[in-house]
């Protein structure tokens, strides 16, 4: 009798979360029609951020939360754009949900609601100790303004409360941002005008590049394709395979960088220009990741922080109160603290491997028959063991050179050898095949700047036809005619002219 009910609950719990989640083929082609009721899926979300700006609204928040999921993941995953260049934008959307969930997560979680740095309660200041409120950053450049400014003052405070905690990804004026490392500012904060020239034109930069990026890479077979393929050529030798396949895994996280860029300027230069928002509020969002001498210092710091919240509320925060919970009866007080610690780490990741795999899993089409990959979540996960190990050898190190030089000297991952180990983890087989699993679905064929905005879209079938060909007879002359490397070279002209 009790198998039947697990049975029936089971069978009750599946059905709902089909309702939910479609199996690909059958969820609902998005339609014009659909932007009409697109913004009714979000308004409990909204309503949400409303209220965690509210003092005593914890258990209404509890009660909306549920409704807020149930149609941040309907939205995301029961609709889908069935173009097959436009699939790239299931991918997008299921993105834009899990950050939405995270949100709606810590915004209904957290009792006291979302405070900023200098509150005690929603909109109610803290006391000032000396005159000054404290609001501190841990480390890099605090924005001299820690009031996020969404809109000029002229809007209701209500709206711009709602807008900020809706739209933050960092939150430098909100508390949850506690330890985040801020960037260093790259562009004149003043005058105003200045700063606003130069988000333009880095928009402009980051704008081209992308283009340029994503058009090359549509020049590979299968890679380009909407339907997608693998980058890894079996029909080359393994050395040229490896590296061909390291080169579009180099001009795929370069296009993703550009395309990181390309938003934040838009939204910075939008906000600055239109909605007087302060400059100061914009730091970059990367700080040149390519220098990185330890991963530590890459995910850290160098890396985009935009989805660290998001990957805390998912993981990081879970791991660490579960793993407190078990821990509590160890005698050990250090290893009561460190543990925690460490599955905060792994919890993190490993919430960043679901988080991507999970996203690219909404662009399944019925050609590429590719459904979930482990790639990404091994990826991810593996990082937490590569810090865990750089903070060891930090550790042990004075006793290893006490030991060996007989003088304690503290060693730190960095420097020629810790740039290298970095650049392994960063383009080695295991993140090669995390972005082999996202072509393979069609990630690289997928139309990111519609063709009639793309400079490079015109001048590369124009240009690389006579680079080709120029290639190609200096490689005839050089192997004395050899018919298989003209072969090669009038393959890649036809790929260009089909570009």
């Amino acid at each position: 009798m009790s198998s039947d009910i697990l049975l029936e609950l089971y069978s009750g719990f599946y059905q709902w979360f089909r309702l939910l989640v479609p199996e690909p083929k059958d969820r609902i082609p998005i339609t014009p029609v659909f932007a009409l009721y697109w913004p009714l899926f979000h308004l409990p979300f909204s309503f949400l951020a409303f209220l965690s700006r509210r003092p005593d609204t914890y258990l209404i928040r509890l009660l909306l939360l549920p409704t807020v999921l149930t149609c941040s993941v309907a939205v995301a995953y029961r609709y889908t754009w069935t173009i097959p260049s436009l699939n790239v934008y299931n991918w997008g959307q299921t993105l834009a949900a899990a950050v939405q969930i995270a949100k709606a997560l810590e915004y209904a979680l957290t009792p006291e609601g979302m405070l900023k740095k200098d509150e005690i309660q929603p909109g109610v200041p803290a006391k000032y100790t000396n005159g000054n409120a404290s609001n501190g950053h841990a480390n890099g450049h605090a924005p001299a303004h820690t009031k996020t400014q969404a809109f000029s003052s002229g809007w209701p405070a209500w709206l711009t409360d709602t807008v900020s905690v809706a739209h933050t990804l960092r939150g430098f004026s909100y508390k949850f941002s506690s330890g985040l490392h801020i960037p260093s500012h790259t562009r004149p904060l003043t005058p105003r005008s200045a700063f606003i020239k130069s988000t333009f034109y880095s928009f402009l930069k980051n704008y081209l590049l992308l283009d340029l990026l994503e058009s090359l890479l549509k020049l590979f077979p299968g890679v380009g394709d909407v339907t997608g393929g693998s980058m890894f050529y079996t029909s080359l030798p393994l050395v040229q395979r490896y590296l061909v396949s390291t080169g579009i895994h180099l001009l795929t996280g370069s296009a993703l960088l550009a395309g990181f860029g390309m938003v934040y300027d838009l939204c910075t230069f939008v906000a600055i220009a239109f909605f007087s928002s302060d400059p100061t509020s914009w730091p970059p969002v990367l700080e040149d990741p390519w220098s990185s001498p330890s991963m530590h210092e890459l995910w850290s710091k160098r890396w985009h922080q935009l989805l660290r919240r998001t990957f805390l509320v998912f993981g990081g925060i879970p791991s660490y109160h579960l793993t407190r919970l078990f821990v509590s009866f160890l005698p050990s007080k250090s290893a009561r603290k460190l543990l925690p610690q460490l599955a905060a780490v792994f919890g993190t990741f490993l919430a960043s491997g679901l988080f991507h795999e999970v996203a690219v899993y909404s662009m399944f089409s019925p050609t590429n028959g590719y459904t979930f990959s482990w790639a990404p979540i091994i990826f991810f996960t593996a990082q937490a063991p590569v810090l865990v190990l750089e903070r060891l050898v930090s550790s042990l190190s004075p006793s290893v050179t006490a030991l060996l030089t007989g003088e304690r000297r503290k060693v730190r991952v960095g420097g020629r050898l810790g740039r290298a180990w970095v650049w392994f983890w960063m383009f080695g087989p295991v993140a090669q095949m995390m972005t082999n699993s996202w072509h393979e679905r069609g990630l690289g064929g997928g139309m990111i700047i519609p063709p009639w905005l793309s400079p490079a879209k015109w001048i590369l079938p124009r240009v690389l036809p006579q680079i080709v060909g120029v290639v190609g007879m200096l490689s005839v002359v050089a192997h004395a005619g050899g018919s298989g490397v003209v072969h090669e070279a009038e393959s890649v002209g036809k790929w260009v002219g089909e570009f």
